[in-house]
Order: C-alpha cells, then structure tokens, then sequence
C-alpha cells in the first residue's frame, strides 16, 4: 500500500525546539530513519529565545560536583510543592521524569551537548522538604559557524547574539552596583571579545541549547522540513500511522511506521484559545507560531487534555512596538514594589514568576499594576526591557517620572494618599528587614536577585528618592501549561486513560508534569527534553 504515501520514516517528529530535537536524535541514534517537520520558517521553538536551563535533580554534573541529591529526595519536594494536580503530574510521571534525568543528561552529553552547572541558582520553594540550591543545568556557549547556513534560519538570533549564562544573569542585572556584579560584567565582556577574537560566532542560554541539539540533529543527517506544518493525523484501526504535513502549498502524506511524536509548542499565541481557556488575549513571550495545532490534531484523534486553563505565568512589559519583555530579576531589586489598581501591594514581588503570575490574575482588582521604584532602582540595576529606549517609553506613556510619590500617582490615576502611605508601610518594613505583609526576602530564592549591599534584607530597599519611575505591568507568560495527557512512556492518553497507539507527544504541547506550579529554574525545558526522549525511546520498542 506504499503508493498510498508520499513519504516513509520510521519517526515523524512535530516541533523544533527542545523536546522535538531530543526525540529525533534519540530515535536517529537507535537506527531509525526520522524526519522532523517544523511548522514556521525559523527553527528552534521557544527553546531559543529562553532562559535555555533545565532543573535537573539528581544529575550527573551536581554528582561529580559532591552535591548531594537524589530521586527520593527531589519526589518528595515535587510532591510537596506541586501535591495533587491530576493525572498530567500523576506518579508514575513524576518519578519517571526523575529517573531518566541522568541517562538522558549522560545521552547527551556523549554526542556533544556541553553541559554546565549553575551552582548558585535555587529551587523555587528553597524551604520546603527537599529544596536544594543548584539542580539546574544549561549548555556553554555555542558556535553557530558550526551549523553554517542553517543558522540563517534559526530562531536563536532573536536572542541574545552572546555566550551569555544563565548564572550571569543575576550578577549582571547589577553590574554597575556591586563588585561581584562588576566582576562578572568584566569576565562576560572578555568571556564574549575572547570567543568572538577566535573567530567564532557564540550564542548562549536557550540559543546555545537548541544550536547544540540541531548541530546533532544535522550531524545524524537527519532531513528537517521548515514552514512545514501537521494539519492531521492519519489513524488506522485505533493507531497513528502518519499525518499529513504542509509543505511547498500541497498536502504530503507521511507514513511514521513507529510512530508519530507531537511536540510543536502550547497555544500561547492563539487568541481565541487564549480567552477561551485564560479569559485574556495573552501577552506572551512565546514565537508566533505557537497556536496549539498539534494539540488541536491530537485532541482530534482521541487524545484527551489537561490544564488548558493553566501557563507558565509571570509578570510581562508590553513596549511600544508591541512586544512582549518578560519580568524576572527586576521586580525583586530592591527600591521598587508592585502595586494594583488602588495603590496596594498584593503579594511579594519576589516569589517565583509563575506564583506572581497567578497572584495577579487572582487579585481581581480591575485596572492596571505597576512597578513603582525609586531613583536607585534605575540608576544601580539593569532594565533590559527598556535599555536604550527609555525616551521612546515615555513617549508613548508606557514608562512615568515624577519628582513625589504624589506627583507620580497623579499622573497613572492612583489615590496619591493611598499610593504614599502602601510606600510608607513597606519602607518601614525594609529597614526592619521583614515584610510583615507577603514575607518578600524570608527565602534565598526571593534574595538571589537582591543586592546583597542593600541591609538587612537584599531585596528590600526603601523608596525615598526621587525621581520615582512607574511602569505598567500586564499578566504574561513563557508559554501555556496545558494541552494533550500523556503517560509515563510519552504515550497520549485518551479519555478513557487507554493510550493511543502510535501518538506521543512532549514539552508544552502536553499537560505539564509540574502541575500547576514551578520546581525551580527549567522545569520548563527539563521535562521536555526527558519525555521527549522516553517517547523516542518508546516508539524504538513498537
């Protein structure tokens, strides 16, 4: 019945970024014949453009590092933090997403993925039963003139065109304020002048992760279809046999005889989905072309979904083209807080981006938030929203001065008397060292981006100084938490809990195994890069 197809793999796999590479290199290294479609003309998924880390417990570089940590240990703070979240972060995920972090960072690792440690980092929740400061890994800075013409089309260069480290990031923010800051600006800049002096063209963070799993990918000899989209799936008798892709404006149909592997991003940029499932259109950082399609055909041939109404939250600027700057570090510096429409504080600024997220969309206070800080707050710390472009902000009212915290008020229609006296109270609070509100610094996750100058608490700096800046807020994120349920193996699940035969699928095309929380830094690529994997591992076995 071959006449029937235009094209015959072993593996077909639907996505570019983290989870899609993983599975393609893992089926290609156990012999399989694999094609890797991409639905966009650029390559790499949001995998490129973020921070590029992987919370990874229990992983072979902490081990040689006499970092202690194990399996148990991280379940029992994964069960701690994450508790019930139904079936998308049942057990047998969890402890499958655990046990396979040291074969797949070892699988990797062999066939030229060079990982690195970021010591410094902390789980999210440091103070729960089994948090731990250092489980995230990321790649060193690559190359690109390794991967010659195909880095024309990767979507890498949205990033940053540096070997910049995720460890870097917290240093850097304040590397004009402090000597350790100082000092890692200082290596960056020879970090960066001695790579490029060598001839050599790096990229670093997520950049470097998805040029890493490409250059495997183009060294298997592994054919990568772009601006190739799956617009269906073929069943056969219950199973998944191939899909129909797009390509070159005809519809080719792909016979996978092991299997077909989903992993083409959430929805974060489907509108209709988003105010379907979130209530909002999103302000997402995610590529253009994650509008759920592979969840979409997948739901179709039976597949069952979860936490739709669920993503990977956190406080976002909006600029004046219209794009989307995600807030990490500098919400938590110090000489700054968040407020609502009424001139309160909600919550503690310093929590992990996906709590803060949800606080915000919980909050329910009509009207816009802001970041409000002082002079030194922009003076001391590093916006990268807005660096080089403050003029342009103001200009289009996005970014507000004021010499008073009345004058400020005034000017973004907050009570004046309500917005001072929120001030008052938290810098009382700060010289105290201890919010009494929201507990903002009781962790060394909500300290990692303070300033360690600041005294007695690294992220509570008063607001004293004028001019105070003001700078709107909106509910964003790195990408959507739900979509297709799958099991242990990768397998998509239907409704019933029976798997389909033939149909994985992994990273935030399914249900995320982190439920509806966030570990620690990478719980994001993490499990994408395992189920990718495992389902790779599980087609082989068909």
């Amino acid at each position: 019945m071959t006449d029937e197809w235009d094209d015959l793999v072993d593996v077909l796999v639907a996505g570019s970024g983290a989870a899609g590479l993983t599975a393609a290199i893992a089926a290609a290294d156990r012999g399989l014949n694999v094609l890797v479609v991409e639905s966009t003309p650029r390559w790499g998924g949001t995998t490129s453009i973020s921070g590029g880390g992987l919370w990874m417990p229990a992983n072979p570089l902490m081990i040689r590092a006499g970092v202690q940590d194990s399996a148990d240990e991280a379940l029992g703070y994964m069960d701690d933090v994450i508790g019930d979240a139904g079936p998308a972060s049942s057990p047998e995920r969890r402890t499958a997403f655990l046990q396979t972090v040291p074969e797949v960072v070892t699988f990797l690792g062999r066939r030229g993925v060079r990982w690195r440690r970021s010591p410094d980092y902390p789980d999210y929740y440091p103070d729960r039963p089994g948090g731990k400061v250092g489980r995230s890994i990321e790649v060193a800075a690559f190359d690109t003139k390794l991967l010659g013409d195909w880095y024309a089309t990767s979507r890498a260069k949205d990033g940053i065109p540096l070997p910049l480290m995720t460890d870097d990031v917290w240093l850097l923010a304040r590397a004009w304020s402090t000597v350790s800051g100082f000092v890692r600006g200082a290596q960056f800049v020879f970090r960066s002048l001695g790579q490029l002096a060598g001839g050599k063209r790096p990229v670093g963070i997520g950049g470097a992760l998805s040029c890493s799993l490409m250059h495997i990918v183009r060294t298997q000899q592994t054919p990568v279809w772009l601006s190739a989209p799956i617009v269906d799936l073929v069943v056969e008798d219950d199973s998944v046999v191939g899909a129909v892709v797009e390509r070159d404006g005809r519809r080719r149909r792909v016979r996978a005889r092991h299997g077909v592997i989903l992993a083409a991003g959430g929805f974060a940029n489907n509108r209709e989905w988003r105010l379907k499932h979130h209530g909002i259109p999103g302000y997402s950082s995610a590529p253009e072309g994650d509008l759920g399609t592979a969840i979409e055909v997948g739901a179709r041939a039976g597949g069952a979904l979860a936490l739709m109404d669920d993503a990977w939250w956190g406080a976002t600027l909006v600029g004046p083209d219209g794009k989307n700057s995600f807030l990490v570090a500098e919400r938590s510096l110090p000489f700054s807080i968040v407020v609502d429409a009424n001139g309160e504080r909600f919550t503690n600024e310093s929590q992990s981006y996906i709590d803060f997220g949800h606080d915000m969309l919980q909050h329910g206070v009509s009207g816009p938030m802001w970041m409000i800080s002082d002079v030194r707050h922009a003076r001391r710390y590093l916006n990268t929203a807005y660096l080089g472009r403050k003029k342009k902000w103001i200009e289009a009212g996005l970014l507000v001065e004021a010499p008073s915290l009345p004058a400020l008020a005034a000017r973004i229609d907050l009570d004046p008397g309500r917005l001072t006296a929120t001030v008052e109270r938290f810098n009382g609070f700060a010289r105290t060292g201890v919010d009494e509100d929201f507990g903002r610094g009781r962790t060394v996750y909500d300290n990692y981006y303070g300033d360690p100058r600041v005294k007695p608490t690294p992220n509570l700096g008063p607001l004293e100084r004028g001019p105070f800046r003001a700078v709107r807020l909106h509910p964003g994120d790195l990408g959507t938490k739900g979509g297709l349920l799958t099991d242990e193996h990768a397998r998509v699940l239907r409704e019933d809990g029976s798997a389909i035969p033939g149909l994985y699928a992994a990273g935030n095309t399914t249900a995320s195994v982190m439920g509806r929380t966030y570990p620690g830094p990478g719980s994001t690529i993490a499990p994408a890069v395992v189920f990718g994997y495992r389902a790779a591992q599980h087609a082989v076995s068909r």
